[in-house]
């Protein structure tokens, strides 16, 4: 028996016990033992008195707001009997503990900061920030012309059918409510600038910044604008095949992924907080940082796993880009992230928790390769290099591609055995993308070689 998300030990009764039946209550319930040490073990000499229990029980309910009355009773462990106080979730959350408000994380409470409990708050009451009223807003302060192209998109879509009629649209999304403009309905179509922004950066260095912009305005826009800055700093490389003089465009990041952390950074950011959002992009990797932590009960193990119910910070913005088939289906993005990166072999996608944000980011595996041919041989540094950064399919290709520089795609199977002609083109776009080799020559009598640093 070990401590986890649900159950604690504690050798005796203390505020210590009330706090983690705090931390339970405002998280998925659980239990504390009383009477069981850090490992697990009895208490040598630890006895309940006729009264203790309810003791314990008054004790919780007096020092907790609102007022949690425990499950409590013995339980027998090792042969020895120990104190069990037990909480269900909390329907009204969070409860608080003398004024300080916990989450049980793992084996441990979690304190709470301002947002934490706002957010706790509004999920308790299956409320979203988004949905409350934007200060002095009205229906005048919204553009209609805008929102008349949001509704051509969500009917042209299909998933919904909403009235030509703009108020009339948004009161049955309840993007407005009599006479009260939501945030969600301002932050998607207001007439004036909010100036949530969107920081985006073309970095060389983490200090040197090649080109950078400012995006802000109606929620829409910044999606299209955003998508299109980062677009203009990728790399293109184009491939001929061998068997086809059609060209082919390769982008050094798939789009659709690009586009999915886009969107997933602007539902799923938190409006309250002054933080931009911030995008930089380097030489090899993009990373997004989003204001506001992972929302709810959902965790990076989660996030992993794919296992795990999509809980939405903004409810009606991702409602609005659900109807505009802007994103697919609630909580699928990072599934769909790693199906676009599938066919990039070198390619991870990282995310993580930093302050009060959360960081995306997709990366190529880091490349020490310093490529040269001595007399038909790979030297030292490209076998360190290979072995660093490359798996061994494009190794062996690559490879292949310096012992007979200027070798055509369909020449490549028959000294690949067991590979596909497929299956070695995708490997030539990967390797093309990361610098390693060029196509040089005609369509008909070029081929490949390798690219030396």
């Amino acid at each position: 028996m070990q401590e986890d998300n649900y159950t604690e030990f504690k050798s005796s009764f203390s505020d210590a016990v009330i706090e983690t039946l705090t931390a339970f209550a405002n998280t998925k319930g659980g239990r504390v033992l009383i009477g069981i040490d850090d490992m697990g073990k009895p208490i040598n000499g630890f006895t309940l008195g006729l009264e203790t229990l309810q003791k314990w029980v008054n004790e919780v309910k007096n020092k907790t707001q609102p007022s949690i009355i425990p499950d409590a009773g013995v339980v027998k462990v090792e042969g020895n009997t120990v104190g069990e106080l037990s909480v269900k979730e909390f329907p009204v959350r969070p409860v608080a503990f003398r004024g300080r408000y916990f989450r049980r994380i793992k084996n441990s409470n979690h304190q709470l900061n301002p947002t934490e409990i706002s957010d706790l708050h509004l999920q308790s009451l299956q409320l979203s920030w988004d949905s409350y009223p934007y200060r002095d807003a009205q229906f005048e302060d919204l553009n209609e012309e805008k929102i008349s192209l949001f509704i051509k998109k969500v009917n042209d879509g299909g998933r919904f059918l909403l009235p030509e009629d703009a108020y009339k649209a948004m009161l049955l999304l309840k993007l407005i409510r009599k006479d009260t403009v939501t945030n969600a309905a301002m932050i998607l179509f207001s007439k004036t600038n909010l100036f949530y922004n969107v920081h985006v950066g073309r970095f060389k260095t983490l200090s040197k910044i090649i080109d950078e912009r400012m995006i802000n305005g109606s929620l829409f826009d910044v999606v299209d604008e955003t998508a299109r800055f980062i677009n203009s700093h990728l790399k293109v490389a184009f491939e001929i095949t061998g068997i086809t003089t059609q060209r082919i465009e390769i982008v050094e990041y798939p789009v659709a992924a690009l586009r999915e952390l886009i969107l997933n950074s602007l539902i799923h950011r938190d409006y309250t907080s002054p933080s931009d959002l911030q995008i930089k992009i380097f030489d090899q990797k993009i990373s997004f940082f989003n204001p506001g932590k992972l929302y709810g009960n959902i965790s990076i193990a989660d996030l992993k796993e794919n296992n795990y119910t999509s809980e939405l910070r903004n409810k009606l913005l991702a409602e609005a880009f659900y109807l505009t088939k802007d994103i697919e289906k609630y909580g699928t993005g990072f599934f769909r992230i790693r199906e676009e990166i599938k066919s990039y072999p070198t390619m991870e996608f990282h995310y993580q928790e930093q302050g009060n944000g959360f960081i995306t980011e997709l990366a190529y595996t880091q490349q020490k390769i310093s490529i040269a041919v001595f007399n038909g041989t790979i030297n030292e540094g490209l076998n360190e290099g290979l072995n660093e950064g490359l798996n061994e399919g494009l190794k062996s290709l690559l490879a292949a591609v310096i012992k007979k520089p200027g070798v055509q795609a369909k020449d490549l199977p028959a000294l690949l055995k067991n590979r596909s002609l497929k299956t070695i083109e995708r490997q030539i776009r990967e390797l093309v993308l990361q610098q390693l080799i060029e196509r040089r020559g005609s369509r008909k009598t070029g081929g490949y070689w390798t690219i030396i640093r």
